[in-house]
């Protein structure tokens, strides 16, 4: 089954370019252009994944966030906006979005992040990987400080490659990217993944990203 999108978007021809980059890869279940519009037709078409903007008439983005998130839970939210301010990115961030990705993203790439949103993962443009960081730890108050970024102890299970990979992944490059950078192959990435998640414990790359932050290894 497809994944269901709505799109949010002031500006029509804005819309009309991400239903064409995003092709017959989802179904586009609904449109809106400003925060009421959003609200009744999300409430409406209940998604999977909301394409939201963030600079919107009638109270932003985050407005929306703030409408919906409780009332619709399995809805997933993914900013795509031309801004890249960091209050701008943290802001959707603490009021739920799971990712945050800019308009200067490729069609295939915005593919895969609408994609990994409906699967649960959390996205966002590796040069925002920072910001995204500042916005977990704040909303983690109870996480532990350590004052030795290499405290904990699962650190020592990772090959000095498989790290590499680590804070890749956290920073939120995809396996592509990862691949490029490295001069490594997308499988070969993927084996590191998995072995980079299991020796840590963890699930997914929303976990391995708090972990990161927590053991400042960004």
């Amino acid at each position: 089954m497809s994944t269901r999108v709505f799109l949010v978007d002031d500006h029509a021809m804005v819309r009309s370019g991400v239903r064409a980059e995003l092709g017959g890869a989802v179904e586009v279940v609904g449109e809106a252009a400003d925060v009421a519009g959003a609200v009744d037709g999300i409430r409406a078409t209940v998604p999977d994944v909301v394409l939201l903007d963030v600079h919107l008439p009638g109270g932003g983005g985050r407005a929306v966030l703030e409408t919906l998130r409780a009332e619709l839970p399995s809805v997933r939210w993914l900013a795509l906006s031309v801004s890249d301010a960091a209050e701008d990115v943290i802001a959707v961030i603490r009021a739920g979005a799971r990712g945050y990705v800019t308009k200067s993203i490729s069609g295939p790439d915005l593919r895969d992040a609408v994609a990994r949103v409906a699967d649960g993962d959390v996205v966002f443009s590796p040069r925002l990987a920072g910001f995204v960081l500042d916005a977990f730890a704040a909303t983690s108050p109870s996480a532990p400080q350590p004052e030795d970024p290499a405290t904990d102890p699962g650190l020592d299970l990772l090959s000095a490659r498989e790290r590499e990979v680590m804070q890749l992944l956290a920073r939120g490059y995809t396996y592509r990217e990862i691949g490029s950078r490295l001069f490594i192959s997308v499988k070969t990435v993927e084996s590191h993944a998995s072995n980079v998640l299991r020796k840590l414990q963890l699930s997914n790359r929303n976990e391995l990203t708090r972990w990161a932050a927590t053991n400042r290894l960004l």
